[in-house]
């Protein structure tokens, strides 16, 4: 009777190992989002060269609001895979084992040691608010304030975003 226990238990121990699913389908979400994003500077760096050289003839504002449009879509990518690299990796320190190389380098950063589901929640909430800042911040720049209660709105937007970022950060202060 107690071979069955052993072995039941040692199944159920061993079944944590289908979390590499989820740290590997993470990581190439990541390595994908980052390619593509820099793609994306690649293409954005090319259209800037062509305005710049004047093969475009496109207008300075239409230039300019792509250019940006772009570029605040690029971050918002770089974030996203960060989101998905810090996933990935807290996913494996806490069911498969610690990653020896970051906790032995000196250069490595303290947001990849990862100590419990609450620390990888904390660290993942920090940047998945960074993209709603930079989510925000793309919606703004294509916004038109017609009518004063646009502006009114914008104002509010600004108001929640700084008390998000002010809380955020009194709280990272205090774990």
């Amino acid at each position: 009777m107690k071979w069955i226990e052993k072995t039941f238990e040692s199944i159920l121990w061993n079944s944590r190992l289908v979390i590499l699913l989820a740290v590997v389908a993470s990581m190439v979400s990541a390595i994908i989002l980052f390619l593509i994003a820099a793609w994306d500077v690649w293409i954005m760096t090319v259209h800037v060269w062509q305005y710049v050289t004047g093969q475009s003839v496109e207008l300075y504002d239409v230039f300019h609001d792509n250019l940006v449009g772009h570029i605040i879509g690029a971050v918002d990518d770089f974030l996203l895979g960060t989101v998905l690299l810090i996933f990935s990796m807290g996913l494996y320190e806490l069911f498969i084992s610690k990653i020896g190389a970051a906790e032995n380098t000196e250069h490595g950063s303290n947001i990849l040691l990862i100590k419990s589901l609450d620390d990888l929640k904390d660290r993942l909430a920090k940047v998945i608010l960074m993209i709603l800042i930079v989510s925000f911040f793309k919606h703004v720049i294509h916004a038109s304030f017609v009518e004063p209660i646009n502006i009114l709105m914008l104002g509010g937007g600004i108001l929640c975003v700084s008390l998000a970022l002010y809380f955020g950060h009194k709280a990272g202060r205090h774990a």
